[in-house]
């Protein structure tokens, strides 16, 4: 509509041929998502007046302030080279806190909002990972990769150089995991260590568990909401596995409690042999709320709320009855109300729970929200959908007045024209429902379609398995880019997806190629009756890791359902993955033990099994780094498929892990998929 507005009002001269093309509408491409700005590090001041957020450009990251009475424009805050991150704000609301690396690594600055430079609050020998401040404002919790078995800082720098002039390259190792993610084990390891910043910038530090073999908070995704203060700032909490030899296939993540002084570490939680988790305390020092699941040696277990009564010694579970798991949480200033993000029917949304009678309120479930915080009576947080990108909002506790507050991306997406989405469910196994999400195509015409006009289908199946293709804007696996080709994309929350209810999560559980596959069929077939534009004889399916998996699967027991597939990270032989992955305890939970116990599940869904119904053609993408799926699995296929004489094409990326991450490699990515998709479907 506006590209014929634009060329109606070029006709009679209103405005110029450069004004209408301004206005034409335009797909969405991997460059523009490469070129986007984006927030991270949001922090609200605690008196609620204020809000910091870092902005990352193409031209770099610096951090912003916002007033929250006012409208004022926001103001810049700096302009150093170096980049601004993990925001905390003294309790006077006066100044702020952030790790930067403006010398030589990274350290704790502190800027005045009343003026000046930005003064370092710490000069350590080690780089800073992360950091918390303590309730009175003397102390901060430093996240330092630290030689387990040295007392001090110093000590560890030494042995890192000694290390580097050992002229061999061996490793040795005599316990598992022998490498994580993407990286390879070391001597090294993350810990939790306390200085004084009375005297600035402090220039010691000390460590709380020294001769741990453990990552405190561990790798490669746990951060500082991992640690906490006490609130009478003489202790510090922690989330971490006990050093022992079952790192690799447990899932026990306790409460630790140890004092600033160091000393004897207390099991607050040892009780629970399942995972434990972002411990935290009210203003007042009367409760301590923190995440647990039930199920030891299981990952995506419910994460309920816990409640500890510090007075009377009192622990029970907030909203027992509630059926879903929370990602994140904050403390109203008068305990009487826990603020939460919850994963909900392909929405993260916004709850409300009492802590005394557990009712549970919805508060706003529209797209992904995160970074939770208060502010007087209004709740502000980030939320990014199927057609934004995260920006920040706000909203009061009742749900009212809701407003967006940032607009970070308002020029570059001027003229980009997303496609239009919609939620559908549908009976799955066994009848239950199931939901999925529909994004058209970004020129889908509504004129042509009465004329008969079809569409082709990219079929995205998410990874996890616990996972899920909900309303989110993503880097990785954007619905978006697949619409402004031309393809209706369909994404299905199958049996094992997360946000449904835990006896849904929990169903996928040695039961990988049954009900999924089962809900992918039925999904398929029921949108392509009920949106007759989608050309069901025009689709191409494509999925990483769990969602690379179903490839392998698809390619045995579906043969007659796509043109092509493409499979990245996806497993291929399940006692190979086992002996190869990491983190154990994921196919001991899902597949029923060690392969060696119970061979059932291994043998029933291994897709390596059914490799002579393959015909279909195939691309394998997977990155020399990943060690959650080794690229042997990829290669597998692969060679399955040239030694069959199946049509395939293999794309390796000896610097990526699970994911694609390198923006370069991010663009070659996509325009390989979308040729092998291009070659094997009509537009």
């Amino acid at each position: 509509m506006k590209k014929i507005l634009a060329l109606s009002l070029l006709a009679t001269g209103a405005i110029s041929i450069a004004q209408a093309e301004d206005t034409a509408q335009v797909p969405f491409t991997v460059e523009k998502l490469n070129s986007l700005n984006s927030l991270h590090s949001i922090s609200v001041s605690p008196d609620g007046s204020k809000l910091v957020y870092a902005l990352s450009t193409e031209s770099g990251s610096d951090l912003y302030l916002k007033n929250l009475q006012t409208k004022v424009d926001d103001k810049r805050l700096t302009s150093h080279p170096s980049t601004e991150s993990d925001v905390i704000w003294t309790k006077d609301s006066s100044s702020i806190l952030f790790l930067a690396n403006r010398a030589q690594s990274t350290q704790v600055w502190q800027l005045k909002l009343n003026g000046g430079e930005a003064l370092a609050l710490t000069d350590l020998a080690l780089g800073i990972n992360g950091y918390k401040l303590s309730p009175d404002n003397k102390k901060l919790a430093l996240a330092l990769e630290v030689f387990p078995t040295c007392q001090t800082i110093q000590c560890s720098v030494d042995k890192k150089e000694s290390l580097n002039k050992i002229k061999h390259t061996a490793q040795v190792y005599k316990q598992l995991p022998v490498r994580h993610w993407d990286t390879w084990k070391t001597e090294f390891r993350s810990h939790v260590f306390v200085s004084d910043i009375s005297d600035k910038p402090a220039i010691q530090a000390k460590d709380l568990t020294p001769d741990w073999n453990t990552d405190i908070p561990a790798k490669p995704f746990a951060g500082m909401e991992e640690v906490t203060f006490t609130p009478d700032s003489l202790n510090v909490v922690f989330s971490a596995k006990a050093p022992n030899k079952d790192q690799a296939w447990t899932t026990n993540y306790d409460l630790f409690q140890v004092s600033i002084e160091g000393g004897e570490v207390t099991n607050l939680t040892a009780d629970n042999t399942a995972w434990d988790s972002q411990p935290t305390f009210s203003d007042d020092g009367r409760f301590m709320v923190y995440l647990a699941m039930k199920k030891a040696g299981f990952e995506a277990d419910k994460f309920s709320l816990m409640l500890k009564d510090l007075k009377t010694a009192e622990l029970k579970e907030i909203a027992p009855l509630w059926d879903r798991s929370v990602s994140s949480f904050t403390f109203s200033a008068n305990n009487r109300a826990v603020y939460v993000v919850a994963q909900d029917m392909g929405q993260k949304s916004i709850y409300e729970i009492s802590t005394n009678f557990g009712d549970v309120r919805k508060i706003y479930s529209d797209g992904s929200a995160g970074d939770l915080h208060l502010a007087g009576n209004k709740i502000i947080f980030t939320r990014h959908a199927l057609n934004s990108p995260k920006n920040i909002y706000s909203i009061n506790r009742d749900g009212s007045d809701f407003n967006q507050l940032t607009d970070i991306n308002k020029e570059k997406l001027a003229n980009v024209q997303f496609g239009e989405f919609e939620q559908f469910n549908f009976p799955g196994w066994n009848d239950e429902t199931v939901h999925g999400y529909l994004v058209k195509p970004w020129n889908y015409d509504a004129n042509k379609v009465k004329e008969g006009k079809k569409y082709p289908i990219a079929f995205l199946v998410h990874g996890g398995p616990q996972g899920s293709f909900g309303n989110l804007f993503s880097t990785r696996w954007n619905a978006q880019l697949w619409a402004a080709q031309g393809y209706g994309v369909v994404m299905i929350d199958f049996h094992g997806s997360t946000g449904y209810g835990q006896d849904f999560t929990d169903s996928i559980s040695r039961d990988w190629g049954g009900k999924p596959l089962e809900d992918l069929q039925k999904g398929f077939d029921f949108i392509a009756k009920q949106q007759t534009w989608l050309d069901v004889n025009n689709a191409c399916a494509l999925g990483a890791s769990y969602g690379g998996y179903m490839m392998n699967w698809i390619a045995g027991n579906w043969t007659e359902g796509f043109n092509c597939l493409i499979n990245h990270a996806g497993l291929f032989d399940m006692d190979s993955f086992y002996q190869s992955t990491e983190e154990l305890w994921f196919p001991e939970h899902d597949m029923g033990g060690p392969f060696w116990t119970d061979e059932k599940d291994y043998k029933s869904f291994n897709p390596a099994s059914f490799t002579k119904n393959w015909k279909t053609p195939m691309l394998v993408i997977h990155g020399l780094k990943d060690f959650r799926v080794p690229y042997a699995q990829g290669l597998g296929a692969y060679t399955t498929l040239q030694r069959m004489g199946i049509e395939s094409k293999l794309v390796i990326y000896p610097d990526e892990n699970h994911w694609i991450l390198n923006k370069d490699n991010r663009v070659h990515w996509y325009g390989e998929v979308f040729d092998w998709m291009k070659k094997h479907t009509q537009n």
